[in-house]
């Protein structure tokens, strides 16, 4: 059993129809049959998602996403429409809104690795493959991998885990031209971000991406760039200076949150099917801390 701890009731807005509530984000259809998304300062972990928030932490995974999406329009379009607020909407839903283009959204994670760690660790471990993609013997927690490899995985409800899945499979279910796009646009758009990153001190281990099509009028569908973008939600984010293969490597994440929830002091055992309980609020303050450096690190610019 996983999923909210307290699941929020959705802010009726009039014009917005609510569509739906995620991890972080909540879904809604405007007049014109745009999505408005509007990403929230809740946070998940182990498939929970927790009764603590992370102050800033919607607007930041709005802004980074931005500064991003401006950074990869060449290689990819995206679904950003407008920033502006919608008529109506609460004042705190400034700076971690998008309105956005409606999409025909394609069921695949498109994970991107440049190094081993996580799931692909495991079944590294186990066989030494990833996604069925052989990799050289002698990789550890942490090692860069040859090139970078695109392993998709299948996206999960609110509460199930994603799995990660060959892209045959993918080939199978999205068909072969369709699994292509997506493995080019996937890689091309890691590399790019995997070097800017780079030139900021920061090694992007891997990351996730959502794809769907938009409508182009005569062209027919273009595949577009959807959600949120190499923000700390989606990708792992490491300081370059103390990057050391073999270990668990210092993150730009949520880890604090991770460690204190499988630590002795928060009385959780993850194994069970209770909830988890509210962070104290150390873990909420470094957390938030964390999310802050990495948006200014990667951006050059303070939070304000």
């Amino acid at each position: 059993m996983s999923g909210f701890v307290e699941k929020p009731e959705p802010i009726e807005v009039p014009g917005l129809v609510h569509l739906h509530t995620g991890k972080v984000r909540d879904l809604y259809q405007n007049d014109a049959g745009d999505l408005v998304m509007v990403a929230s300062d809740r946070i998940s972990a182990y498939d929970w998602v927790l009764p603590s928030e992370i102050p800033d932490k919607g607007r930041v995974l709005t802004q980074l996403s931005l500064w991003w999406f401006e950074r990869l329009v060449d290689l990819v379009p995206n679904h950003v429409i407008s920033t502006d607020l919608p008529p109506g909407a609460p004042a705190d839903w400034a700076g971690r809104t998008l309105i956005c283009k409606s999409l025909q959204m394609v069921p695949v994670e498109c994970v991107a690795r440049g190094y081993l760690t996580g799931s692909g660790l495991v079944e590294y471990e186990q066989s030494r493959t990833v996604c069925g993609l052989a990799l050289p013997e002698g990789l550890s927690d942490g090692s860069e991998l040859p090139a970078p490899i695109f392993t998709p995985a299948t996206k999960a409800e609110v509460g199930e885990h994603d799995e990660n899945v060959s892209y045959e499979e993918v080939a199978r279910q999205v068909g072969a031209d369709t699994a292509a796009q997506l493995r080019q646009a996937t890689l091309a758009v890691y590399g790019r971000a995997r070097d800017v990153a780079r030139e900021r001190g920061i090694i992007l281990a891997d990351t996730k991406f959502e794809f769907g099509f938009a409508a182009d009028g005569a062209n027919g569908t273009q595949l577009t760039l959807a959600d949120e973008v190499l923000t700390p939600d989606s990708s792992r984010f490491w300081p370059a200076s103390s990057w050391q293969p073999g270990r668990a490597q210092p993150s730009y994440d949520k880890q604090f949150v991770r460690d204190w929830l499988t630590s002795p002091a928060s009385g959780w055992d993850r194994r069970s099917e209770q909830p988890p309980p509210a962070l104290p609020q150390e873990v909420v303050d470094r957390t938030r801390a964390k999310y802050l450096e990495a948006y200014e690190l990667l951006t050059g610019t303070a939070w304000s």
